[in-house]
């Protein structure tokens, strides 16, 4: 697996990873026109171009043998930042793995991308929202340290999701 930033030339796999990902996992939850919406606002070519270009986002990929199998992104300044007393959070979104490939190891070296990435930028705090009955994911990221710091909300369309919001403090490195 590599790991690698994203560029523009990759948003049309992030767009396709990413719709097919949400839609994997969340479109039952959704009336048509609710999910329509959203994945036209969040999974886009012109959003997600905007993200890889410009200064507040960064896409980690992950690829085997040159297919895109999984990705994160780091928001930084957070939007998260008032539900917490962290000097300097940043956000971790869209942690994703395509379909069918969760379990072998990609979210993890995400993670340890991501925390890095937050580490190197000199953030003591990562924060993300999960999904309330999303359970899966609530493992994975307390498993890491994540625990829930916050009861907020997620908007698919006119739809209101119960989200949770994590967070994980990052210790500072000890200077010898």
């Amino acid at each position: 697996m590599i790991l690698r930033p994203a560029t523009p030339d990759d948003v049309p796999n992030l767009v396709r990873l990413g719709r097919d990902s949400f839609n994997h996992a969340f479109a039952h939850l959704y009336r048509p026109e609710d999910l329509a919406e959203f994945l036209d606002e969040v999974h886009a070519d012109g959003a997600v171009l905007e993200e890889v270009t410009g200064e507040e986002c960064r896409h980690c990929l992950a690829e085997v043998e040159g297919e895109l199998v999984g990705y994160c992104k780091m928001r930084y300044p957070s939007s998260f930042g008032e539900y917490s007393d962290a000097r300097n959070p940043i956000t971790l979104s869209q942690l994703y793995t395509a379909p069918g490939r969760t379990g072998g190891g990609i979210g993890a070296a995400l993670m340890d991308w991501a925390i890095g990435h937050a580490r190197a930028k000199g953030c003591d705090a990562i924060q993300l929202s999960v999904y309330a009955e999303n359970f899966g994911a609530q493992r994975f990221y307390q498993r890491y340290g994540f625990g829930k710091i916050a009861d907020i909300t997620f908007k698919v369309g006119d739809h209101i999701d119960p989200e949770f919001l994590y967070e994980m403090r990052l210790e500072e490195e000890k200077k010898a």
